[in-house]
């Protein structure tokens, strides 16, 4: 049993209190409390508890402690419940307590993993070029349900994907230069594939994109890439010469009639 002598402010946070209690041997530090768990429990000078009360005491303020601790992480984004328990974790809070502090987030509705889901796809969907094969895995990693994830991933409908998908194989379209048409798509569809659109996706939007070159643009990547095929080959002669050219621009996506007359052009440095 202990006696509460003295109650106060402390100096550097005004919504905490120092208890000081004596439990036969004078008065000494006991414990720090937040103002509803002083007012919950009802804590005064002249007030006796005993182990089994202060415990309650403790283990309530410490589920305090970490709920405002949550709602400071909270105050930055939106969370999902795993953000929120890994967190905590990491503070060093035991799992009891980090139960107790989601279960009253949920409560008091700081925590909502289905609408945390939907505000994370609509903000993907519109500030990167993500499909949902990304961004489902990023919501799995963030602990959402296959429930709340199918239901958030209607925020990005297949239309909207479309558009994402072609705007994405649009720009790199445009930095590929120098390679050849074939080379180029299938240098986008493992982008788009990379960036978690589906086969249905990719396929049509590669119908959209015009990813072809000129004949003259086709032309100059093959003379480029020969160039600097020559440099690895000359070694070589003849027909073995030509057959390590035709192989290495061959699997570089060029047709085979236009490296044959790239060859035959004598354009190639020698």
């Amino acid at each position: 049993m202990a006696l509460i002598t003295k109650i106060t402010t402390q100096k550097k946070n005004s919504d905490r209190f120092n208890v000081f209690i004596d439990q036969g041997n004078g008065e000494e530090f006991g414990f720090s409390v937040d103002t509803d768990i002083l007012i919950k429990y009802k804590l005064k000078k002249g007030l006796e508890i005993n182990t089994g009360e202060l415990s309650s005491v403790l283990y309530e303020d410490e589920i305090k402690k970490g709920f405002n601790r949550a709602l400071q992480f909270l105050s930055f984004r939106m969370r999902s419940e795993k953000e929120v328990h890994d967190y905590l974790k990491k503070s060093e809070y035991e799992d009891s307590v980090i139960e107790e502090v989601i279960k009253r987030l949920i409560e008091y509705k700081y925590l909502d993993n289905a609408e945390f889901a939907k505000m994370l796809v609509r903000t993907r969907k519109n500030t990167t070029s993500k499909g949902t094969g990304v961004i489902a895995r990023e919501l799995i990693q963030k602990g959402i349900s296959s429930e709340h994830m199918e239901t958030a991933l209607k925020e990005f409908p297949y239309e909207e994907q479309l558009e994402s998908a072609i705007n994405f194989a649009q720009k790199k379209s445009n930095q590929s230069k120098g390679i050849s048409s074939s080379e180029r798509k299938n240098k986008v569809s493992q982008q788009l594939q990379q960036k978690g659109y589906s086969w249905e996706v990719i396929e049509e939007a590669l119908r959209t994109v015009d990813l072809g070159s000129t004949e003259q643009e086709e032309k100059e990547a093959l003379l480029k890439h020969a160039n600097k095929a020559h440099k690895r080959y000359k070694k070589f002669s003849g027909l073995q010469y030509k057959n390590k050219m035709k192989q290495h621009l061959y699997g570089k996506g060029f047709p085979i009639a236009l490296i044959e007359e790239i060859l035959e052009s004598g354009l190639i440095d020698q």
